[in-house]
């Protein structure tokens, strides 16, 4: 497996060692294997270089399709939130589903609960069965119960629906995450996870667009339009499906299970493909021993998180806990806060979620190359306190009065600017800070406790607060969601991993890797 198409690390007389993250001569010693370890070289261990050979890539055609067909799991998940957003009112007629303000409600807490159980269930069935399949699998389920979803006759079917929709995007998160920062270059795997995480709200700005059309009654009407947006969904998700067939499984995780030819033959052809775009590639240099091994138990899972990388755990839910709080207080009250206090008619709130999908999509787009090239701990603490600050003084100016809805619709596009790649941060720090073995449990873990927590929590206290009918404590709301976010940068900026322009290897060394076996305190 130390062979390589471009020139070798053996025939360079290099290698590299994941625990020290420096090359090494041929004379140089990786770190010493004592009679303890559980690694111990083994009949079926092998060296391999597929990391490097994948971290060395120039950009190109073949990152983006894999950019474009994976990245697409959050552009699903904006449409979905963002259209069921837009047509509760409608769901509410008589001539639909003649649903209750309460069982709209439910229906989206149902849908947050699914993401939260899919997550779990398919975040450990990703780390034990493969990136692709379970991408493959999560994208079909959410298809299948999107579909199902335009055909609902009532609530029951509905929300079962919402449940199992929220599954399949639930579980997208910790298979797509793994996938994409196991494929793509290091130097760039900052930049690539904001943009794609920010997509969310491209998904948003296309949900706010659809039921604009759909609801009009000179398209589809309220009656057929909610039915028609569901069914467009489902239809785009069916589009990707057939794209994601092609990208193939991560080599990464190949060369972990002991399906080291599997994975040879995938980067050779990644290679021949890019080769072909840019000319020779720059030489591979660096070189990694995996040994066999069974997946991790949760009981081994347990002692990673809690032990080995315990400082890596605290920032990781500081992080998610506090920008689910932020986002889920913000947005799911954001068109109560616009009918109540600002008088905008509800068939006209969508219009306001541009502006706000806008600030959302530019921040990871244009602040990214930042978490690349100035560095991780200094840009989450940078975006997660300026989204604070920012959050703090638009809810002192709502308080005193100063907003009208369209200056508070600009003043959250402003604040959301910083606030999404901060939040887009928080997965990229969970996705790359955790070993490979576990990396999509680790992601789905953190998500389901930041979206259970945050994701419930904040929408039910802020709807009381808005029903006080009191600016005043409304302003407290967001003034509980300004102090978390700017506590967890600061955290973050003492104890978060310089992880910008680093092999996942090197940031954490696989659990199958000799460099963990001499690594077990490593914070």
């Amino acid at each position: 497996m130390s062979a390589q198409t471009d020139g070798t690390a053996a025939r360079a007389g290099l290698r590299w060692s994941p625990r020290t993250g420096r090359t090494a001569t041929a004379g140089d010693a990786l770190p010493r294997m004592t009679t303890s370890s559980p690694l111990q070289p083994q009949p079926g261990d092998l060296r391999t270089d597929i990391p490097a050979r994948l971290d060395r890539l120039p950009w190109s055609r073949w990152h983006w399709r894999v950019v474009i067909a994976l990245g697409i799991a959050w552009v699903l998940d904006g449409l979905e939130v963002t259209l069921v957003g837009s047509i509760g009112g409608v769901l509410e007629r008589g001539d639909t589903l003649a649903l209750t303000a309460t069982q709209v409600g439910l229906a989206g807490s149902l849908y947050v609960a699914g993401a939260v159980v899919g997550a779990l269930v398919f975040g450990r069935m990703t780390d034990r069965l493969g990136r692709k399949k379970l991408f493959l699998v999560t994208l079909a389920v959410y298809a299948v119960a999107t579909f199902a979803t335009a055909f609902s006759p009532t609530f029951a079917f509905f929300a079962v629906c919402r449940f199992v929709t929220g599954l399949g995007i639930g579980g997208e998160y910790a298979a797509i995450n793994s996938a994409i920062d196991e494929l793509i270059p290091a130097r760039v795997r900052g930049r690539v996870n904001l943009a794609i995480n920010g997509s969310f709200w491209l998904g948003a700005a296309l949900g706010a667009g659809l039921s604009l059309v759909l609801l009009d009654p000179r398209v589809l009407g309220p009656v057929w339009g909610w039915r028609g947006g569901f069914a467009l969904g489902a239809l785009l998700a069916v589009a990707i499906l057939l794209i994601r067939r092609h990208v193939p499984e991560s080599p990464r995780w190949l060369i972990a299970h002991g399906r080291a030819d599997e994975a040879e033959r995938i980067v050779r052809d990644i290679e021949n493909e890019v080769r072909d775009q840019h000319g020779a590639l720059p030489p591979a240099v660096g070189e990694l021993r995996f040994a066999r091994r069974a997946s991790p138990s949760m009981r081994e899972v347990a002692r990673v998180l809690f032990a080995r990388y315990r400082s890596r755990s605290g920032v990781a839910l500081a992080l998610m806990l506090s920008q689910a709080f932020f986002y889920n207080a913000i947005f799911f009250t954001y068109a109560l806060v616009l009918t109540r206090y600002y008088g905008v008619a509800e068939g006209r709130v969508a219009l306001y979620i541009f502006p706000f999908a806008l600030g959302n999509v530019l921040g990871p787009l244009l602040l990214g190359p930042l978490f690349d090239r100035v560095g991780r701990r200094r840009m989450i603490a940078l975006t997660y306190v300026g989204a604070g600050i920012g959050l703090a003084l638009t809810g002192w100016a709502f308080m005193a009065g100063w907003l009208d809805a369209r200056t508070q619709a600009l003043a959250w596009s402003a604040v959301f600017f910083l606030a999404s790649a901060a939040a887009s941060s928080a997965y990229l720090t969970v996705s790359e800070v955790f070993p490979l073995e576990m990396r999509a449990l680790a992601i789905s873990l953190f998500y389901a406790v930041g979206t259970g927590a945050g994701g419930f929590v904040a929408p039910w206290l802020f709807g009381r607060l808005i029903e006080t009918g009191s600016r005043g404590a409304v302003t407290v709301g967001y003034a509980i969601g300004a102090t978390l976010v700017i506590a967890a940068g600061l955290l973050a900026l003492r104890f978060a991993v310089n992880a910008e322009r680093r092999s996942l290897e090197d940031i954490a060394p696989p659990l199958g890797s000799e460099a963990a076996a001499g690594n077990s305190s490593r914070s």
